[in-house]
């Protein structure tokens, strides 16, 4: 039985083993067309090595191939946006008794805060938005607004994995990462699965909004920026000259235990491979992709990028238009970060925390459905709106104006993708404390998106601790079928 020698008396293979496992042959294996890996098993043991991304046949003719989700972080009120109160304007103040369940625990009666912004009546299906969004109001006749939405918790962390992953605890894959796993990516150059944040920070829980959980890590997203660079470290890296890589890899051939070792980890190298090989792929690709001064000058005032209030949110939808249209498969922006009123969580001001976020979001988003309609991408591109809830009708403390959390009953809305445009869809009660018609849950939205891009919300699963998990859970959940066109 032979033995290791020390470290100082180690040859240079076994160095190379060594230094991480034969992780260097990886990252090879990518730089150089996996030549060192052509027959290497899979994890069963049988076949070629395949790429866990390579494009998959959907389960039925989809209606979308794309999917944008502009995530308003921090929970914004229905009832200030686009659910219209008549009942609540000239009751200011007034004490009502209202069942209400929130940061501030459970509670039998409130205080009114009246709107502080009028509703009109736009396009051809006469939809009342409030005058925070003077410009997406354009829109609406686009628009499936979903009016009786409900989630599991009105704190935060959870709400917000129950939106990206259809569960309060974390640890789950989430929908980017689903439509991953079940369609592959059609431009094997970018990633399929890509999350902007807010420039003032990211959300609670941090990156479990945008894991892969269970999954592999492959079906994860990439974090990018909307100033400086998009994608951190995507220069390539000062290393080996190609001799000197080909040199490696012929080391690298020569041992039959290395050869072998790899076979054995074969588990997680799927993963490591296509990781590597995207990162490769990217340097020389993803410049193209988020260059924004290709577009002209029209298209970037279209999108506010004149403006500075407006110029951050602008570049993220601008750069979501760009991916989808390379064959992105999910783009997730988030208006809003860190805590208190950088996002739209608006606890104590109402008017100053809406006119912020509003006014940084109405523009670009109304410009990302103008630009996407006369690309004709919108007709293949779902775009969703949504926080992780709503917000109370009543006042969260004595004095003030902000409004404590509502997972009761809130709005979201869709477009574009075979959703149908002009349509409300479920009721609040006259206050908008909680749903009342045709109530809707989280799942049921996630049911829908995944229904529209050609994939059975009850039939795509992924074998994990002894079940088949799926994103919507064990129950069946169906799509909305009355806002697919």
């Amino acid at each position: 039985m032979s033995t290791r020698p020390n470290f100082c008396g180690r040859t240079r293979r076994e160095m190379l083993w060594d230094s991480g496992c034969g992780f260097p042959a990886v990252a090879l294996a990518s730089l150089l067309g996996q030549d060192l890996l052509s027959g290497t098993a899979t994890a069963e043991g049988l076949g070629e090595y395949k790429n866990p991304l390579a494009p998959k046949q959907p389960h039925h003719e989809p209606d979308a191939t794309a999917c944008i989700f502009l995530y308003m972080y921090g929970g914004p009120s229905q009832v200030d946006t686009f659910d219209y109160k008549p009942e609540m304007y000239g009751r200011d103040n007034q004490t009502v008794t209202v069942k209400t369940f929130g940061r501030g625990g459970h509670k039998n009666e409130g205080r009114i805060v009246e709107p502080r912004w009028k509703f009109k009546q736009y396009g051809q299906c006469g939809k009342y938005v409030s005058d925070l969004f003077p410009n997406l109001a354009q829109k609406v006749d686009d628009i499936a607004f979903l009016h009786s939405m409900t989630a599991d918790s009105p704190i935060h962390g959870s709400a917000m994995l129950m939106m990206n992953s259809g569960k309060i605890l974390s640890g789950s894959p989430c929908l980017g990462s689903w439509l991953n796993y079940g369609l592959g990516t059609v431009n094997e150059n970018l990633p399929g699965f890509c999350v902007m944040l807010d420039p003032r920070g990211g959300p609670i829980s941090g990156p479990k909004n945008w894991s892969s959980g269970y999954m592999p890590a492959t079906y994860q997203a990439t974090v990018m920026r909307s100033q400086g660079n998009p994608i951190l470290d995507l220069a390539p890296q000062q290393g080996l000259t190609t001799a000197a890589q080909r040199r490696l890899l012929d080391t690298l051939r020569e041992s039959n235990e290395e050869h072998e070792a790899l076979r054995r980890d074969n588990s997680n190298l799927s993963a490591r491979i296509a990781s590597y090989e995207l990162a490769y792929k990217m340097q020389a690709h993803a410049p193209e992709a988020v260059d924004l001064t290709q577009e002209t000058e029209s298209t970037q005032k279209l999108y506010g990028l004149d403006n500075p209030k407006t110029a951050a949110f602008g570049r993220q939808c601008l750069l979501a238009r760009r991916l989808v249209e390379r064959g992105v498969r999910f783009v997730q922006i988030y208006s809003g970060g860190a805590h208190n009123d950088d996002n739209w969580d608006a606890h104590s001001d109402m008017e100053f925390n809406h006119n912020l976020h509003a006014g940084e979001t109405d523009l670009p988003i109304a410009g990302l459905l103008a630009d996407l309609k006369q690309r004709g991408l919108l007709s293949k591109t779902i775009i969703v709106w949504s926080g992780e809830f709503g917000r109370q009708p009543t006042a969260e403390y004595a004095k003030g104006t902000g409004r404590d959390h509502n997972c009761f009953g809130f709005t979201s809305w869709m477009a574009g993708g075979g959703i149908k445009g002009g349509l409300s869809y479920g009721t609040t009660d006259e206050l908008g404390s909680k749903a009342v018609e045709n109530r809707l849950h989280v799942k049921q939205l996630h049911a829908t998106i995944m229904h529209q891009m050609g994939l059975d919300p009850n039939g795509l699963s992924y074998f994990f601790g002894g079940l088949n998990q799926k994103l919507v859970g064990v129950e069946e959940v169906e799509p909305i079928e009355e806002i697919i066109g």
